[in-house]
């Protein structure tokens, strides 16, 4: 993904512009470019079967993650649309997951690891993002 540098007043302006939340400022600079909106993801059939999209990256239900910290081994699982810890809470996000174990900031895409039920191996959930 590339990274595109602006000041601040065209900051304010493209989010002026965000209809709402969950319009993004990439849908707004299409929308002023003339541009289609982007196109479904391939996956789209998947997450309309179930699981949970964070920046890009698709979690079918029944995703494991799991991290090792400190000597203790903790899990979360994806159930029903949503990120839930062994502990039965629903985070956010896996940053927000991960800052409940450690008790401090830290970036959970790096922190988990993942697997999907279609994997044979974990992997860092990092690694998944486009």
């Amino acid at each position: 993904m590339a990274t595109v540098e602006i000041d601040f007043d065209v900051y304010k302006e493209l989010t002026a512009r965000r209809a709402s939340e969950t319009t993004t400022y990439n849908d707004v600079i299409r929308e002023l470019l003339g541009m289609d909106a982007e196109p479904e993801p391939a996956d789209a059939d998947q997450a309309s079967s179930g699981g949970l999209e964070m920046k890009g990256v698709f979690l079918p239900n029944g995703t494991q993650l799991r991290v090792t910290y400190k000597g203790r081994t903790y899990s979360a699982e994806i159930k029903d649309g949503a990120w839930i810890g062994s502990d039965g809470k629903q985070r956010k996000t896996p940053s927000e997951a991960a800052c409940a174990i450690t008790d401090t900031n830290v970036n959970g895409w790096r922190f988990w690891k993942v697997k999907r039920p279609s994997d044979t191996s974990w992997k860092v959930l990092n690694s998944l993002r486009p």
